[in-house]
């Protein structure tokens, strides 16, 4: 089955680029492109819309990437979203991810990340440059126990996930917790199947959507 794919990048070079690289992959087709987020929302109202990815830059001209997202998802909630950005800061990651993206490449990503983050996507899940995830990692930090905007999770499954998001293994989570690995991994597997989360990326999201961690 195809995947059909929408640009949207102020910088015509880039777009070109992104669709060489896709269309040279067997399954992939481009089916649109726009220039701003304007310009995509005007897609959008189209009756012949019709995309499985969209691929959007953060740093557009009008509205941004997160305004666009936004606004977008408003008219169309199904519509999969991936980020493009030069920069992995944490307030365009923030922005993205509260805006409903399901994922954020950097731009100097190659085509096997965009591969890669095109099937997680396309799988329901989540997708988030290793190299962003690694940065954020070293910078989360747990919130408050009162100040949770969800409780579906116990106070051992919380504790967990924060450790997780901080990029601890398994193991090193048992370490520090003084329990046995087998327990992490059952939390774990606890945690993916309350949250309806499949990978660590998507944890990440999901604590950082539900106010576990600040970053």
């Amino acid at each position: 089955m195809e995947c059909r794919i929408i640009l949207v990048d102020d910088h015509s070079l880039f777009r070109n680029g992104l669709r060489g690289l896709l269309e040279r992959n067997e399954g992939f087709r481009v089916v649109g492109e726009a220039s701003s987020g304007e310009e995509f929302l005007s897609l959008l109202e189209q009756e012949s819309f019709a995309a499985d990815i969209v691929f959007m830059d953060f740093s557009m001209p009008g509205l941004d990437g997160a305004q666009t997202t936004e606004r977008a998802l408003a008219r169309c909630p199904d519509l999969r979203i991936i980020t493009l950005s030069m920069f992995g800061e944490e307030s365009y990651y923030s922005r993205m991810v509260e805006a409903g993206a399901r994922g954020f490449l950097l731009k100097d990503s190659d085509i096997g990340d965009v591969l890669e983050a095109i099937a997680a996507v396309m799988g329901g899940g989540s997708y988030f440059s290793p190299r962003l995830l690694s940065s954020l990692t070293g910078r989360m930090h747990a919130r408050e126990h009162d100040e949770l905007a969800d409780d579906q999770l116990s106070s051992r499954e919380r504790e967990i996930l924060v450790a997780v998001c901080r990029g601890l293994s398994n193991q090193e989570i048992a370490d520090e917790l003084f329990i046995s690995k087998r327990t992490v991994d059952k939390h774990r597997a606890n945690i993916l199947e309350k949250t309806g989360c499949k990978n660590t990326a998507s944890l990440v999201v999901y604590a950082i959507r539900n106010g576990i961690v600040d970053i």
